[in-house]
């Protein structure tokens, strides 16, 4: 049996027809769904390139295909290009296919819609917050916030089976109906190398201070701005702190602009991508605390990833990210004197930097391959079996 899974990543296809990804996982990524179909089909923007960009990794391949729909970024593109993104995705399903959306996603939401058979979501991020004041600086936010987060709300209910990556914070907003399947797991997975052997021992108050945040800079989502402006706030405390930024995006230059406008020259370093696994862990263990800003989250893989090298973190309270850290080590979102006050109190306290540590590294251990492969594939066994030929309707809902 073919699963068909909608996804908002955005790929590239070289003239060999291969399909690549600079900001996200490749194919291994899509295998997980293969322990139970026996294809998957990505249905996904897809960008024309002449070549393979550097570090990209391939997702297509070994099972896997990706059904392109037209590139865009940004509502206005969107609509620009509405038509011809249903005409390719009109022929994305076949009668017997399961369907998997995953979701927040335009792409999902279009396809959900003329569905005529059992489907089933994978809830990876929440509108209400992506769209948030200050998340996204856009005309048509308010309207984009209201309608993505009713849709999403919509899907649950139409859903026959729903997966959430959050513990408690999704599925209270957007709660499945009575009587379909749920489920709880992340899609973040961690081989035995993310993890460190022990937790962090206690050590002198820290003066100087090494932070490291990650995560894309396309967006302003990720609030790497609200952290450059707690660092001055950290200096007059007396810290001697330095952060470095691990991704790449449109809102960089506006980041160094920011950097040079609070002087912080020397202070601020942004490494660019670095590629998954043994790099971005280097600069992980370099580090003394990983600090997460974030105006929206689902359940934030970066995070996790620090928790599994023992690191001590600071986030927001959006998302998942309350289910992970204690509430001690979470702020408000946008909130730079929070955040600067918050990181000023963990790292003078020794103690209380190697509780987190060890604390952060027990529960990371949640997040561990062997632990969350059994959830994913009991839920894609149930998928499977409400996709079964006696169960389908053998008409195909057009999009419109």
């Amino acid at each position: 049996m073919r699963l068909v899974v909608s996804t908002e990543q955005r790929y590239l296809r070289t003239p060999d027809g291969r399909v690549w990804t600079t900001t996200g996982a490749g194919n291994e990524f899509w295998q997980r769904y293969r322990t139970v179909f026996d294809h998957v089909r990505v249905v996904a923007r897809v960008q024309e390139r002449t070549g393979r960009p550097p570090g990209a990794l391939r997702v297509d391949g070994d099972g896997v295909e990706v059904h392109a729909v037209p590139h865009y970024v940004g509502p206005v593109q969107y609509l620009r290009r509405l038509r011809r993104i249903r005409a390719a995705m009109r022929s994305c399903l076949a009668p017997g296919d399961a369907v998997l959306l995953r979701v927040p996603s335009a792409i999902g939401a279009l396809l959900s819609r003329r569905l005529r058979r059992s489907f089933a979501l994978e809830v990876v991020g929440d509108p209400y917050d992506v769209f948030a004041p200050g998340a996204l600086r856009h005309p048509l936010r308010p309207l984009l916030r209201s309608w993505f987060t009713a849709r999403l709300r919509a899907q649950c209910r139409d859903a026959s089976a729903v997966a959430y990556v959050t513990e408690r914070a999704l599925q209270s907003r957007y709660p499945a109906a009575p009587g379909a399947i749920t489920a709880a797991y992340s899609s973040i997975q961690l081989d035995a190398d993310a993890f460190v052997e022990r937790p962090r021992p206690p050590g002198s108050p820290k003066v100087a201070v090494r932070l490291v945040s990650v995560g894309s800079l396309e967006t302003p989502y990720k609030g790497i701005d609200t952290l450059i402006e707690a660092l001055p706030m950290l200096v007059r405390a007396g810290l001697e702190a330095h952060l470095v930024h691990l991704g790449d995006g449109r809102c960089r230059a506006g980041l160094e602009r920011l950097v040079r406008e609070r002087r912080l020259g020397g202070r601020v370093a942004f490494a660019g991508a670095v590629p998954p696994g043994t790099a971005v862990r280097r600069y992980l263990d370099d580090a003394d605390l990983f600090v997460l800003p974030s105006r929206t989250e689902g359940l934030p893989r970066a995070l996790i990833e620090a928790m599994a090298r023992a690191l001590p973190a600071i986030g927001t309270r959006v998302g998942g990210t309350p289910e992970l850290l204690s509430g001690a080590h979470l702020v408000p979102p946008g909130d730079p004197v929070a955040l600067a006050y918050a990181i000023t109190a963990l790292v003078a306290d020794p103690q209380a930097m190697a509780a987190a540590s060890a604390r952060n590294l027990a529960r990371a251990g949640g997040y561990a391959a062997d632990a969350l492969e059994r959830r994913r594939t009991g839920f894609y066994r149930a998928l499977r079996v409400l996709t079964a030929p006696d169960r389908v309707e053998e008409v195909v809902g057009g999009v419109d």
